[in-house]
Parts: C-alpha cells; sequence; structure tokens
C-alpha cells in the first residue's frame, strides 16, 4: 500500500556537504552523529548529483525547479519564471525560510525570499556587511585571533562580534529553526520550512571546543580561508601541514554544524512531525579539501568530490533504506511541487523524488545535465560521467537575463562584472522577452568564463567510481557526445552550447 502524500516539507540545506565525509555515506574522519541520526531514518539516495553550481544557481535548481548554468551564471530569480514559494502561496500554504546565507540578501540573490510567508536571517556569514568595524572590547570573543582572509572580507568585523557559540551563524540559524517549529508550524494547516545553512561552508571558523578538535598540535594562527587553486602543493600555495589544517577545520564546522543540526531534530522529534513530514537534507555542491591537490571551487571538471553529493529523505509511512536511482536538485524542487499538488507556469527540468521514496518506480530519469555556466557542461547516467571542456576560445559566451544582477565580488571591488551592451539582442523564454547578451573572445566576462578548462573527462562509474581513469579520446567518447547533445536537445539549451562545445 502506497504511504498518503505528507502534510508538510521541511528541507534543510547544508552548504558545501561533502558527501564522502559523512558517516552515513561511509566515512569516519569526522564526527556526523545527526546527520547519521537522520540518515538511520531516512532514504539514502547513493546517486545523487548537483545541477547548476556554485551557491544561487543552485539554489535557483531548487526553489525554481529549472536548470540555470546553461543560460546564466548567477542571479536572480528572472520575470518568466517563479519559485516554488509563489505557487505554496496561491495554494494556502505556509512557507518559512531561515538563514543565514548572505548571497540570499545580496544582488543576484535578493529575491529568492520574496514569496515566503516569512523569513529570519541570522547576521555576519562569510561576505555579510554586517558590521562596520570590530567590536571595541573583544570581551567573550571565542577562539580569536583567526588568520583573516587574504583580501578585506566582511567577517574580519562581524567575527569579533560573536561572544558565544550561540551567536556564530549556524548555531543561531539552526536554534531559530528549532523554535519557529515549536512555536509556529503548529499554527498552519500545512507548511513548507526552507533552512538555507550555510555552514560548513568557508570561513572554517568555530569557538574553540571545535577548533581543536581535529588538530589540536597546530601551533599557527588558524587558517580558516581555504585557497582556490588546483596543484595547491605542488605550485606551493599551501605546505602538506597546512592542507591537513584546513582540512581539519573544515570537519570542525562540519561537526559543529551537525551538532545544531541535533536542535532541529529534537524539535521533530517532540513535536511528532515525522508521522506528517517530509524532510529532506541535502546540498549544493561539495568542496575540495586536498582531493586531487586541489581546494575550494577551483576551474576544472566536476569531479565526485564536487558533484555526486548527498541526499536524505525521511518520509511518513516509510522504511529507512537505500536507492541507488540517478537525481539531481531541480528534483527536489518537483518533489515539493508533486506534495503539495501545485503546478509551476514557468518551464521546470525536475522529476518528483516521491515515487522514488514510496517505491513506486526504480527510476526517475535515466541521465543528468550538471556544470558551472562559462565552464564545461557534465553529462551523467548510471554508468558514465561526461564532462566536456569548450572548444577554442570558449565561444560563443551567451548570457540570458532580464534583471541582469550578476555575484558581487567583495574580495575585489575594482572588479568590474560586465554590463549588457549594444550587442545584445531580444529572444523569448516562452512569451516573455528575455536579453541575450553575447561575448566576444578578449571581452571581460563573469569570471566563470574567463578560466575554463580545457580537458574533457570520461568516466566508467561503475568499474571507476574514483574517477581516475580518463577514457575521454577512447572510442566510448562519440557515444557520450551523443548522450550529452540529446540532454542539451530535452532541455531545450541555448544553441551556443552545442557551438562552444564543438558538438
Amino acid at each position: 500500500m502506497t504511504p498518503l502524500p505528507p502534510k508538510n516539507v521541511i528541507v534543510v540545506l547544508l552548504d558545501s556537504l561533502n558527501r564522502h565525509l559523512v558517516g552515513a555515506y561511509g566515512s569516519d574522519e569526522f564526527e556526523t552523529p545527526n546527520l547519521d541520526r537522520l540518515a538511520a531514518r531516512s532514504v539514502r539516495f547513493t546517486r545523487h548529483h548537483t545541477g547548476s553550481l556554485p551557491c544561487m544557481p543552485a539554489r535557483h535548481d531548487i526553489l525554481v525547479g529549472a536548470l540555470d548554468f546553461l543560460w546564466r551564471p548567477w542571479g536572480s530569480i528572472e520575470i518568466w519564471e517563479d519559485a516554488i514559494t509563489y505557487s505554496l502561496r496561491k495554494a494556502g500554504v505556509t512557507s518559512m525560510l531561515v538563514s543565514d546565507h548572505p548571497h540570499l540578501f545580496e544582488a543576484g540573490g535578493e529575491n529568492y525570499h520574496t514569496d515566503f510567508t516569512a523569513w529570519q536571517y541570522s547576521r555576519g556569514h562569510e561576505g555579510d556587511p554586517w558590521k562596520t568595524r570590530p567590536d571595541p572590547s573583544w570581551v567573550g570573543a571565542p577562539a580569536l585571533p583567526a588568520k583573516p582572509a587574504r583580501y578585506p572580507m566582511p567577517y574580519d568585523e562581524s567575527r569579533t562580534w560573536f561572544r558565544e557559540e550561540e551567536d556564530f551563524p549556524g548555531p543561531h540559524t539552526m536554534a531559530s529553526a528549532a523554535t519557529w517549529l515549536r512555536e509556529a508550524a503548529g499554527h498552519h494547516d500545512r507548511f513548507f520550512l526552507f533552512v538555507d545553512e550555510f555552514d560548513p561552508h568557508e570561513p572554517f571558523d568555530t569557538p574553540e571546543r571545535w577548533a581543536t578538535k581535529y588538530d589540536d598540535d597546530w601551533g599557527g594562527e588558524r587558517i580558516i580561508w581555504p585557497p582556490y587553486v588546483v596543484g595547491a602543493i605542488e605550485k606551493g600555495v599551501l605546505t602538506e601541514r597546512e592542507a591537513r589544517h584546513i582540512r581539519a577545520n573544515y570537519g570542525a564546522k562540519l561537526s559543529m554544524i551537525d551538532h545544531h543540526l541535533g536542535r532541529v531534530l529534537d524539535a521533530v522529534d517532540e513535536l511528532g512531525l515525522w508521522d506528517d513530514t517530509a524532510f529532506v537534507l541535502c546540498t549544493d555542491h561539495g568542496h575540495y579539501l586536498g582531493e586531487r591537490d586541489a581546494f575550494g571551487k577551483p576551474p576544472m571538471p566536476i569531479h565526485r568530490e564536487m558533484g555526486h553529493i548527498p541526499l536524505l529523505v525521511s518520509w511518513p509511512g516509510v522504511e529507512p533504506g537505500e536507492c541507488d536511482a540517478l537525481t539531481t536538485s531541480v528534483d527536489i524542487h518537483a518533489t515539493i511541487a508533486d506534495v503539495f499538488d501545485v503546478t509551476p507556469d514557468h518551464r521546470t527540468h525536475g522529476r518528483s523524488l516521491a515515487p522514488l521514496v514510496t517505491g513506486e518506480v526504480d527510476g526517475v530519469r535515466d541521465h543528468l545535465l550538471t556544470g558551472i555556466w562559462g565552464q564545461g557542461v557534465h553529462v551523467v547516467d548510471a554508468e558514465t560521467k561526461y564532462g566536456r571542456a569548450p572548444v577554442t576560445d570558449n565561444a560563443p559566451l551567451v548570457m540570458w537575463s532580464n534583471r541582469w544582477s550578476t555575484m558581487p565580488v567583495h574580495a575585489f571591488p575594482t572588479l568590474k562584472l560586465p554590463r549588457p551592451d549594444r550587442r545584445a539582442t531580444l529572444d523569448f523564454f516562452g512569451d516573455v522577452p528575455v536579453i541575450r547578451q553575447p561575448f566576444a573572445p578578449g571581452d571581460p566576462v563573469p569570471f566563470w568564463g574567463a578560466r575554463p578548462p580545457t580537458e574533457s573527462v570520461l568516466y566508467d562509474l561503475d568499474g571507476d567510481p574514483m574517477e581516475t581513469a580518463n577514457l575521454a579520446g577512447s572510442t566510448r567518447e562519440k557515444e557520450a557526445i551523443d548522450l550529452l547533445r540529446a540532454a542539451l536537445e530535452e532541455a531545450d539549451a541555448p544553441k551556443e552550447q552545442y557551438e562552444r562545445l564543438g558538438i
């Protein structure tokens, strides 16, 4: 008998959550007891992959349901589409956003919160422009000093105002989410709670009880800002000891936010919400921490550490287990729409996870697309991953947007991101005119497109799950190109994508 659909949905997104470092996915490097606790009552997805990267494009996938990276690098909800919360509002469903994610409240992310019934923002994380000077007393600021960012960041001032662990944005966000569940959830007929938690994203900064947990013999200033680089040790950007230290600091951040995730799970326990509420734990992407001698999210193919991500789904009436079906980020949007029986008016690319979770079907898709605008485009199926690098001059490169809000770059205030110019034309999303801006070789471009990878990669995921043997150039590549072309056609991708990829 198929379980009844959930009444409510809770989605918790932990930013930069590495699947291969979570206990429920087989790791014992860092402690993640609450993620493991949730996994013990969930369907654990084993072939879940990114869609659009990085941070805001991934949230666009989840909240809007349409792949972002084929059309633009980073941006707000466009006028031809709506967030799922718009549909929920029309359907009478209460929606709540609890977040410390600064990109949601700056240019390029500034309207994702507007259709939530209500929202709460915990201040002070990473680039959040919260304070204009350090706390003059520094009384109680835990674990100072930490090595500041290479370039000035708002966090350098914000950090000094955290007097205790509860003041750090991650713990504060989780406490706020638990409070909302206890004080408000029961007053609404149906609700959608989205906890957009920026931890364990950098800065990898934690109070003392966490900061030394995995590296208690470090003698220098704590390095909380990882470099974004390929060949970190080979190029001398980091020593091996510094690399281990940064990885340990990520682990400290991971264990800290896992601990405070427990407060949300406790609230769900106390209120008995497991009986009528779906609980989804997801991420936007991973983060290189020395694997392949890479750190951060540098320009390179999307390897497993970045693109093969965790997904846990607890569903009323469904026993915990494992699902090896192929899924991706836009499928979370489709699942929310399915649960609340709403249908977006714009084009979407997701498939509901509900029939997978309940066991009605074994799969909902044969392949998926993932990538970063201006970089390579990847197609993944049950057996292979193919990342196609741009050819020649990474041209023609085109950006589609009517809002034209691109990511602010706090560390480089003199960097001017390009505006549309006289080469722009109007194209259409459905019946809605949209600015289509081409870029020529040598133009300033949004920085994702400035240094694209030059190497295509092809991996046999069954025979080589660690992605060590690149089969690009072999006889198997033609079949992979055919699959990529078909996937782009299915997504209705811009024609320029085919040209820049040489297919």
